[in-house]
Protein backbone atom coordinates (compact mmCIF):
# COMPACT_ATOMS: atom_id res chain seq x y z
CA UNK A 1 0.00 0.00 0.00
CA UNK A 2 2.82 2.37 -0.82
CA UNK A 3 2.06 5.99 -1.58
CA UNK A 4 2.21 7.50 -5.01
CA UNK A 5 5.43 9.33 -5.76
CA UNK A 6 3.76 12.73 -6.00
CA UNK A 7 2.24 12.36 -2.51
CA UNK A 8 5.55 11.61 -0.86
CA UNK A 9 7.59 14.21 0.91
CA UNK A 10 10.87 13.62 2.67
CA UNK A 11 11.56 15.22 6.02
CA UNK A 12 14.53 14.49 8.22
CA UNK A 13 13.86 12.90 11.59
CA UNK A 14 15.90 14.99 14.04
CA UNK A 15 16.56 12.96 17.21
CA UNK A 16 18.83 15.58 18.79
CA UNK A 17 16.26 18.34 18.31
CA UNK A 18 13.44 16.11 19.51
CA UNK A 19 15.36 15.06 22.63
CA UNK A 20 14.91 18.33 24.52
CA UNK A 21 11.98 19.95 22.69
CA UNK A 22 8.85 20.40 24.80
CA UNK A 23 5.66 21.89 23.37
CA UNK A 24 3.60 23.92 25.84
CA UNK A 25 1.04 25.11 23.28
CA UNK A 26 -0.64 28.46 22.84
CA UNK A 27 -1.40 29.55 26.38
CA UNK A 28 -4.50 31.41 27.55
CA UNK A 29 -6.69 31.59 30.65
CA UNK A 30 -10.41 30.85 30.67
CA UNK A 31 -13.12 32.67 32.64
CA UNK A 32 -12.49 30.41 35.65
CA UNK A 33 -8.80 31.30 35.74
CA UNK A 34 -7.73 27.89 34.45
CA UNK A 35 -4.75 27.70 32.12
CA UNK A 36 -5.72 26.51 28.63
CA UNK A 37 -3.08 25.05 26.34
CA UNK A 38 -3.96 24.73 22.67
CA UNK A 39 -2.02 22.63 20.19
CA UNK A 40 -2.38 21.77 16.52
CA UNK A 41 -1.41 18.27 15.45
CA UNK A 42 -1.51 17.19 11.80
CA UNK A 43 -1.42 13.58 10.62
CA UNK A 44 0.73 13.36 7.49
CA UNK A 45 2.15 10.62 5.29
CA UNK A 46 5.93 10.94 5.03
CA UNK A 47 8.72 8.99 3.39
CA UNK A 48 11.41 9.16 6.07
CA UNK A 49 14.96 7.90 6.46
CA UNK A 50 14.74 5.64 9.54
CA UNK A 51 18.25 4.22 9.27
CA UNK A 52 21.15 5.38 7.07
CA UNK A 53 20.04 4.76 3.48
CA UNK A 54 16.76 3.11 4.52
CA UNK A 55 13.57 4.99 3.64
CA UNK A 56 10.15 3.94 4.92
CA UNK A 57 6.61 5.12 4.14
CA UNK A 58 5.56 6.37 7.54
CA UNK A 59 2.43 7.92 9.02
CA UNK A 60 3.30 10.80 11.31
CA UNK A 61 2.03 13.43 13.71
CA UNK A 62 3.46 16.79 12.53
CA UNK A 63 5.77 15.23 9.99
CA UNK A 64 8.25 13.36 12.12
CA UNK A 65 8.71 10.36 14.43
CA UNK A 66 8.00 10.49 17.30
CA UNK A 67 5.32 13.18 17.20
CA UNK A 68 5.66 16.37 19.26
CA UNK A 69 6.11 16.09 23.02
CA UNK A 70 3.00 17.73 24.46
CA UNK A 71 3.47 19.17 27.93
CA UNK A 72 1.10 20.68 30.48
CA UNK A 73 0.66 21.04 34.24
CA UNK A 74 -1.85 18.99 36.21
CA UNK A 75 -5.20 20.77 36.11
CA UNK A 76 -4.57 22.61 32.83
CA UNK A 77 -7.11 22.29 30.05
CA UNK A 78 -5.52 20.67 27.00
CA UNK A 79 -7.11 21.39 23.61
CA UNK A 80 -5.79 19.49 20.59
CA UNK A 81 -6.84 20.67 17.12
CA UNK A 82 -6.31 17.45 15.19
CA UNK A 83 -6.21 17.62 11.38
CA UNK A 84 -5.93 14.46 9.30
CA UNK A 85 -3.97 15.18 6.13
CA UNK A 86 -3.01 11.52 5.80
CA UNK A 87 -4.30 8.89 3.41
CA UNK A 88 -5.99 6.76 6.10
CA UNK A 89 -8.44 7.31 8.94
CA UNK A 90 -6.65 8.25 12.18
CA UNK A 91 -7.30 9.38 15.76
CA UNK A 92 -5.34 10.59 18.78
CA UNK A 93 -5.70 8.44 21.89
CA UNK A 94 -4.11 9.87 25.04
CA UNK A 95 -3.33 7.73 28.06
CA UNK A 96 -4.59 9.35 31.26
CA UNK A 97 -8.03 10.40 32.52
CA UNK A 98 -10.72 11.92 30.30
CA UNK A 99 -14.24 11.30 28.98
CA UNK A 100 -15.15 8.61 26.46
CA UNK A 101 -15.72 11.05 23.60
CA UNK A 102 -12.18 12.40 24.08
CA UNK A 103 -10.57 8.95 24.09
CA UNK A 104 -9.83 8.79 20.36
CA UNK A 105 -11.17 5.28 19.84
CA UNK A 106 -14.73 5.21 18.47
CA UNK A 107 -14.76 8.34 16.29
CA UNK A 108 -12.21 7.93 13.52
CA UNK A 109 -11.18 11.07 11.65
CA UNK A 110 -11.26 10.45 7.89
CA UNK A 111 -8.64 11.88 5.50
CA UNK A 112 -9.32 15.61 5.24
CA UNK A 113 -11.27 15.61 8.50
CA UNK A 114 -10.71 17.44 11.77
CA UNK A 115 -11.47 16.82 15.43
CA UNK A 116 -10.91 18.83 18.61
CA UNK A 117 -9.86 16.86 21.68
CA UNK A 118 -10.30 18.73 24.96
CA UNK A 119 -9.70 17.44 28.48
CA UNK A 120 -8.13 18.30 31.82
CA UNK A 121 -4.53 17.16 32.20
CA UNK A 122 -4.60 14.56 34.98
CA UNK A 123 -3.00 12.93 36.83
CA UNK A 124 0.60 14.13 36.73
CA UNK A 125 2.97 11.69 35.06
CA UNK A 126 4.33 10.68 31.67
CA UNK A 127 1.96 9.15 29.12
CA UNK A 128 2.02 8.00 25.51
CA UNK A 129 -0.44 9.15 22.90
CA UNK A 130 -1.04 7.29 19.66
CA UNK A 131 -3.49 6.57 16.89
CA UNK A 132 -6.08 3.96 17.91
CA UNK A 133 -7.42 2.89 14.51
CA UNK A 134 -7.30 -0.78 13.50
CA UNK A 135 -5.06 -2.50 12.58
CA UNK A 136 -3.48 -0.88 15.62
CA UNK A 137 -0.07 -2.48 15.17
CA UNK A 138 0.35 -0.90 11.74
CA UNK A 139 -0.81 2.57 12.75
CA UNK A 140 1.61 2.59 15.69
CA UNK A 141 4.64 1.00 14.08
CA UNK A 142 4.37 3.34 11.08
CA UNK A 143 4.94 6.23 13.47
CA UNK A 144 1.70 7.61 14.93
CA UNK A 145 2.75 8.14 18.54
CA UNK A 146 4.31 10.66 20.89
CA UNK A 147 4.72 11.63 24.54
CA UNK A 148 2.37 13.57 26.81
CA UNK A 149 3.96 14.96 29.98
CA UNK A 150 1.82 16.27 32.82
CA UNK A 151 3.90 18.12 35.40
CA UNK A 152 2.89 18.14 39.07
CA UNK A 153 1.61 21.49 40.32
CA UNK A 154 4.74 21.77 42.45
CA UNK A 155 7.49 21.29 39.86
CA UNK A 156 10.09 18.57 40.11
CA UNK A 157 13.63 19.77 40.94
CA UNK A 158 15.48 21.50 38.08
CA UNK A 159 17.26 19.08 35.74
CA UNK A 160 18.53 18.60 32.21
CA UNK A 161 15.38 16.98 30.85
CA UNK A 162 15.06 14.80 27.78
CA UNK A 163 12.54 12.49 26.14
CA UNK A 164 13.43 9.04 24.84
CA UNK A 165 10.93 6.93 22.91
CA UNK A 166 11.92 3.33 22.21
CA UNK A 167 10.52 2.08 18.90
CA UNK A 168 11.11 -0.16 15.91
CA UNK A 169 10.34 -0.46 12.21
CA UNK A 170 8.98 -3.47 10.35
CA UNK A 171 10.04 -2.31 6.90
CA UNK A 172 9.16 -5.54 5.07
CA UNK A 173 5.76 -6.11 6.75
CA UNK A 174 6.43 -9.58 8.17
CA UNK A 175 5.52 -8.59 11.78
CA UNK A 176 9.18 -8.69 12.81
CA UNK A 177 11.14 -5.49 13.33
CA UNK A 178 14.11 -4.83 11.06
CA UNK A 179 15.38 -1.79 12.95
CA UNK A 180 15.24 -0.61 16.56
CA UNK A 181 15.76 2.95 17.71
CA UNK A 182 15.43 5.49 20.43
CA UNK A 183 13.85 8.69 19.05
CA UNK A 184 13.39 7.53 15.49
CA UNK A 185 16.71 6.74 13.79
CA UNK A 186 18.73 3.60 14.51
CA UNK A 187 22.25 4.14 15.92
CA UNK A 188 21.77 7.93 15.82
CA UNK A 189 23.16 8.71 19.27
CA UNK A 190 26.22 6.54 18.59
CA UNK A 191 27.21 8.94 15.81
CA UNK A 192 25.86 12.03 17.60
CA UNK A 193 26.47 11.54 21.35
CA UNK A 194 24.18 13.31 23.81
CA UNK A 195 26.26 15.84 25.72
CA UNK A 196 25.51 16.21 29.43
CA UNK A 197 27.32 17.92 32.31
CA UNK A 198 29.13 16.22 35.16
CA UNK A 199 27.22 16.25 38.48
CA UNK A 200 24.08 17.65 36.85
CA UNK A 201 20.75 15.93 37.47
CA UNK A 202 19.50 14.25 34.29
CA UNK A 203 15.80 13.43 33.94
CA UNK A 204 14.73 11.09 31.14
CA UNK A 205 11.08 10.65 30.20
CA UNK A 206 11.25 7.11 28.80
CA UNK A 207 8.37 5.57 26.81
CA UNK A 208 8.20 2.20 25.06
CA UNK A 209 6.21 2.23 21.80
CA UNK A 210 7.77 -0.90 20.29
CA UNK A 211 5.36 -3.21 18.45
CA UNK A 212 5.78 -6.94 17.64
CA UNK A 213 8.25 -7.61 20.50
CA UNK A 214 6.83 -8.29 23.95
CA UNK A 215 9.46 -6.41 25.92
CA UNK A 216 12.02 -3.67 25.51
CA UNK A 217 14.45 -2.16 27.95
CA UNK A 218 16.93 0.60 28.71
CA UNK A 219 20.32 -0.06 30.29
CA UNK A 220 22.63 2.70 31.53
CA UNK A 221 26.37 1.99 31.76
CA UNK A 222 28.56 2.65 34.81
CA UNK A 223 25.73 4.21 36.78
CA UNK A 224 22.36 3.70 38.47
CA UNK A 225 19.14 5.66 38.16
CA UNK A 226 16.07 6.28 40.27
CA UNK A 227 13.00 5.06 38.40
CA UNK A 228 9.54 6.58 38.80
CA UNK A 229 7.14 4.18 37.09
CA UNK A 230 4.62 6.06 34.92
CA UNK A 231 5.94 9.26 36.55
CA UNK A 232 2.87 9.29 38.79
CA UNK A 233 4.79 9.36 42.07
CA UNK A 234 7.31 11.84 43.48
CA UNK A 235 9.02 8.98 45.32
CA UNK A 236 11.23 6.65 43.26
CA UNK A 237 10.23 2.99 43.06
CA UNK A 238 13.71 1.55 42.68
CA UNK A 239 17.41 2.28 42.19
CA UNK A 240 18.55 0.23 39.21
CA UNK A 241 20.41 0.31 35.89
CA UNK A 242 17.87 -1.54 33.73
CA UNK A 243 14.28 -0.43 33.04
CA UNK A 244 12.20 -3.16 31.36
CA UNK A 245 8.87 -2.32 29.73
CA UNK A 246 6.11 -3.85 27.65
CA UNK A 247 4.17 -1.87 25.02
CA UNK A 248 2.89 1.47 26.28
CA UNK A 249 4.77 1.36 29.57
CA UNK A 250 6.85 4.35 30.61
CA UNK A 251 8.86 5.85 33.44
CA UNK A 252 10.94 8.80 34.55
CA UNK A 253 14.63 8.07 35.14
CA UNK A 254 16.88 10.36 37.21
CA UNK A 255 20.66 10.13 37.49
CA UNK A 256 23.91 12.09 37.33
CA UNK A 257 27.49 11.22 36.42
CA UNK A 258 30.46 12.20 38.57
CA UNK A 259 33.20 11.37 36.05
CA UNK A 260 33.60 12.81 32.52
CA UNK A 261 33.77 10.59 29.45
CA UNK A 262 31.57 8.58 27.06
CA UNK A 263 29.02 6.14 28.48
CA UNK A 264 26.79 3.72 26.59
CA UNK A 265 23.04 3.36 26.98
CA UNK A 266 21.16 0.68 25.05
CA UNK A 267 18.62 -2.12 25.05
CA UNK A 268 19.93 -4.97 27.18
CA UNK A 269 18.69 -7.35 24.52
CA UNK A 270 21.55 -7.91 22.13
CA UNK A 271 19.41 -8.19 19.00
CA UNK A 272 17.82 -4.78 19.61
CA UNK A 273 21.17 -3.12 20.30
CA UNK A 274 22.79 -4.66 17.22
CA UNK A 275 19.88 -3.46 15.07
CA UNK A 276 20.15 0.14 16.19
CA UNK A 277 18.92 0.66 19.78
CA UNK A 278 22.19 1.93 21.21
CA UNK A 279 23.59 5.37 22.00
CA UNK A 280 26.24 7.31 23.90
CA UNK A 281 26.11 9.91 26.64
CA UNK A 282 29.16 12.20 26.59
CA UNK A 283 29.75 13.60 30.08
CA UNK A 284 31.62 16.91 30.12
CA UNK A 285 32.93 19.17 32.85
CA UNK A 286 30.26 21.37 34.40
CA UNK A 287 29.70 24.79 32.84
CA UNK A 288 27.94 26.10 35.96
CA UNK A 289 25.21 27.56 33.78
CA UNK A 290 21.48 27.86 34.53
CA UNK A 291 19.29 25.02 33.34
CA UNK A 292 18.86 25.10 29.58
CA UNK A 293 15.40 23.63 29.95
CA UNK A 294 13.29 25.68 32.34
CA UNK A 295 10.57 23.95 34.26
CA UNK A 296 7.14 25.10 33.24
CA UNK A 297 5.36 26.93 36.05
CA UNK A 298 2.30 27.87 34.01
CA UNK A 299 3.10 31.53 33.45
CA UNK A 300 4.68 31.23 30.03
CA UNK A 301 6.29 28.83 27.66
CA UNK A 302 10.10 28.62 27.74
CA UNK A 303 10.04 28.14 23.98
CA UNK A 304 10.70 30.98 21.57
CA UNK A 305 7.54 32.82 20.55
CA UNK A 306 7.65 31.54 16.99
CA UNK A 307 7.73 27.94 18.15
CA UNK A 308 5.18 28.53 20.89
CA UNK A 309 2.73 30.18 18.52
CA UNK A 310 2.96 27.36 16.00
CA UNK A 311 2.96 24.40 18.39
CA UNK A 312 6.29 23.06 17.14
CA UNK A 313 9.22 24.38 15.20
CA UNK A 314 8.41 22.01 12.34
CA UNK A 315 4.74 23.00 12.15
CA UNK A 316 3.24 23.97 8.83
CA UNK A 317 1.46 27.14 7.80
CA UNK A 318 -1.82 25.40 8.53
CA UNK A 319 -1.14 25.55 12.26
CA UNK A 320 -1.43 29.35 12.13
CA UNK A 321 -5.14 29.06 11.36
CA UNK A 322 -7.40 29.94 14.27
CA UNK A 323 -9.48 26.88 15.18
CA UNK A 324 -10.84 28.34 18.42
CA UNK A 325 -14.38 28.37 17.02
CA UNK A 326 -14.40 24.60 16.53
CA UNK A 327 -16.43 22.66 19.05
CA UNK A 328 -14.52 20.07 21.04
CA UNK A 329 -15.65 16.51 20.53
CA UNK A 330 -17.17 17.15 17.10
CA UNK A 331 -15.86 15.05 14.21
CA UNK A 332 -15.52 17.50 11.31
CA UNK A 333 -15.91 15.54 8.10
CA UNK A 334 -13.73 15.86 4.98
CA UNK A 335 -14.75 18.92 2.99
CA UNK A 336 -16.98 20.27 5.73
CA UNK A 337 -16.68 24.03 6.09
CA UNK A 338 -15.11 25.07 9.38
Amino acid sequence: DSMSEDSRSTTDIEPMKYLREFNYGRVSTNENGTTVREYTVIAQDKNLEVSPGVFFDTWTFNGTIPGPTIRATEGDIVRINFINNGSHTHTMHFHGKHSSEMDGVFDGVAPGGKFVYEFTAEPFGVFPYHCHVQPLEEHIQRGLYGVFIVDPKTPRPPADEMVMVMNGYDTDFDTENNFYTVNGISNYYMHQPIEIEKDRLIRVYLVNMLEFDQINNFHLHANMFNIYKSGTSLTPHELTDVATMSQGERAILEFSYKDPGPYLFHAHKTEFAEKGWVGTLLVKESKNQPDAVALNKGEKSPLPDEINNNTTSYATEETKTNYSHLESGVNYLPGQSI
